[in-house]
């Protein structure tokens, strides 16, 4: 149950990082071809850092339970 928790709070913390990456461009608040606001820089570099650091954590997750997985079938075998 735990696991699934922290799964589940991994994926929305990456959702929200990209909707932050995204939000500047999506809701209007930075025009076209203007230079980029101070909003816009920090929306992109605080939500690009949280994107890449939930993603590198579901990909360390992943690789924990596949290696977990490899295991228990080495196990069963014998």
């Amino acid at each position: 149950m735990k696991a699934k928790l922290g799964v589940a709070a991994l994926v929305v913390l990456f959702l929200a990082g990209l909707w932050l990456v995204a939000a500047p461009f999506a809701v209007g608040y930075q025009p076209r071809g203007a230079e980029y606001a101070e909003a816009t820089i920090n929306d992109l570099w605080v939500g690009g850092g949280i994107a890449a650091l939930s993603f590198a954590a579901l990909v360390v997750y992943a690789a924990d339970a596949l290696r977990e997985l490899a295991r228990r079938g080495k196990h069963a075998d014998s």
